[in-house]
């Protein structure tokens, strides 16, 4: 199939905060190969803050809205933009069916979807459950499908998130910073994505840092507040709740403004690390969720694997020498 040059593509990824981060790399590849391409995303509302901070993303199209709507409808929405090409990232069966009612010339996906072998007319051969590669370095072996070389290093993927367009950090949250201490990010839970490093691991880890050298921010939904506040009330004196407080986009820049972040394989570390900070990263060893698949991706990311599947084998002692090591090089 001979491929024309794209000149608008529809990545289609509609499912959790970090994943949606480990995708925009593949925007960033798209506009350094065809700078001129318009390039829309196609993903659940509460991911569209995440998607708009890059600078490689034209459009954000909400997919929740598609849920109240007609197939019929759906088609008739995609045609009026005029999409040469989707890429399916993130398979899903009604948007491969819907993709091509419309008649999008170029229809790229897996060739482990059996729906995809009827949907789409260009296949790439990917097996994300057993393979050895990265989900960012998974995500770019897809441009295949639009010649763009897909061989990339974890280190030079890090340069193609093009999270640019950050909102302002309102002052109320300003405030909260120091100007003389390392600003250290602790989030607990993740929302059920990943296995989770217990409270009482945190606890050692909050006595064991000097509080002179660290200002330390405990960070959660609202849902995860109700979680963690009996644990909070713990530590009233060592940390600052922010749990609960901050928007999504408010969130994003007070993140920004931080030095580090410590966090299991969740949506605020993928954050961390493609703005460039400090982000430390603790993970299982156990596939598919082990951190070969999941580690952040970003010039100051980092990770710390546990032994046989035990997260508390991971010690408190383990990721303090990590966070030292960061105050030290400010």
């Amino acid at each position: 199939m001979k491929i024309k040059k794209p000149e608008h593509i529809l990545i289609s990824r509609t499912d959790a905060i970090g994943d949606v981060i480990l995708t925009l790399p593949v925007c960033g590849l798209i506009k350094a190969h065809y700078p001129d391409c318009k390039i829309s995303f196609l993903g659940r509302l509460y991911t569209k803050e995440v998607v708009q901070l890059s600078t490689h993303v034209d459009e954000f199209i909400d997919y929740d809205e598609w849920k109240s709507i007609s197939d019929k409808d759906a088609v008739h929405f995609l045609r009026l933009k005029r999409i040469d090409t989707i890429i399916h990232v993130f398979p899903k069966k009604r948007i491969a069916l819907i993709a091509r009612q419309t008649g999008i010339p170029l229809r790229i996906g897996t060739t482990n979807r059996i729906y995809h072998w009827f949907t789409c007319n260009c296949l790439i051969r990917l097996s994300r459950k057993h393979s050895n590669f990265h989900e960012s370095q998974l995500n770019i072996k897809l441009l295949k499908g639009i010649n763009i070389p897909t061989a990339h290093s974890k280190e030079e993927i890090s340069e193609y998130y093009g999270l640019s367009k950050l909102p302002d950090l309102q002052e109320e949250y300003c405030s909260l910073l120091s100007n003389e201490r390392f600003n250290l990010i602790l989030h607990p839970k993740s929302k059920g994505s990943g296995k989770e490093w217990s409270l009482e691991r945190y606890s050692e880890l909050i006595k064991k840092l000097d509080k002179s050298k660290f200002k330390l921010f405990v960070s959660g939904s609202t849902t995860e507040k109700a979680l963690l506040d009996s644990w909070l009330s713990q530590h009233k004196d060592d940390v600052t709740d922010i749990t609960g407080l901050l928007t999504l986009e408010q969130f994003i820049a007070f993140i920004s403004k931080c030095d580090g972040l410590v966090a299991s394989g969740t949506g605020p570390l993928h954050i961390a690390a493609a703005l460039g900070l400090n982000a430390l990263g603790l993970f299982p060893n156990v596939r598919p969720i082990h951190a070969g698949r999941w580690a952040p991706i970003g010039k100051k990311a980092e990770f710390i694997e546990c032994i046989n599947a035990d997260m508390d084998s991971i010690t408190a002692d383990m990721v303090y020498d990590r966070l030292d090591y960061w105050s030290k090089q400010l």
